[in-house]
């Protein structure tokens, strides 16, 4: 299997059901329309190449599971993650609304597939799993977000 089979999505099985390159079209279609958000994606994406550079730099000294030996980028067109990352993710309904807030939930989000793929690697998934994780956690983040400006503000004028 090579990494362009990945990409085009042709390794039959839950490992190559998605074709990232069509997912590339799909996110510059979303953002081009004012549908997907960027942060959210990008959020995302940043989150889960750190996560996936860390384990497998960590993990392929220590670890005999496989799952930290695939490299970062191998991660990205393997599984569900490009789906996850431009349509689900970026739907309108769940994810946090402020700005700061849509680069956290997109962090949080990056971060919960690779514990998922890592910590049971019979469960090569977990995007979908980490954007439920998410969606429990926005409203909270945007309270955060909302706090510490609030908090921000009130410092400004206390002058």
């Amino acid at each position: 299997i090579t990494w362009s089979q990945a990409f085009l999505g042709l390794i039959p099985g839950s490992m190559g059901e998605t074709s990232a390159l069509c997912c590339i079209f799909g996110a510059a279609l979303l953002i081009a329309t004012g549908i997907g958000s960027w942060r959210i994606m990008l959020g995302v994406l940043l989150g889960a190449l750190g996560t996936a550079a860390l384990f497998h730099y960590v993990g392929s000294q220590f670890s005999d599971n496989s799952m930290y030996q695939v490299p970062p980028h191998w991660h990205l067109v393997i599984g569900g993650l490009a789906f996850g990352l431009v349509f689900m993710a970026t739907d309108g309904g769940s994810p946090a609304v402020t700005d700061a807030g849509k680069w956290a939930w997109g962090g949080f989000i990056g971060v919960g597939p690779f514990l998922i793929r890592n910590i049971n690697p019979a469960y090569a998934e977990g995007i979908m799993l980490a954007i439920l994780f998410g969606n429990v956690c926005a409203p909270l983040i945007d309270w955060f977000v909302v706090q510490a400006n609030i908090n921000r503000r009130l410092a400004r004028s206390a002058v």
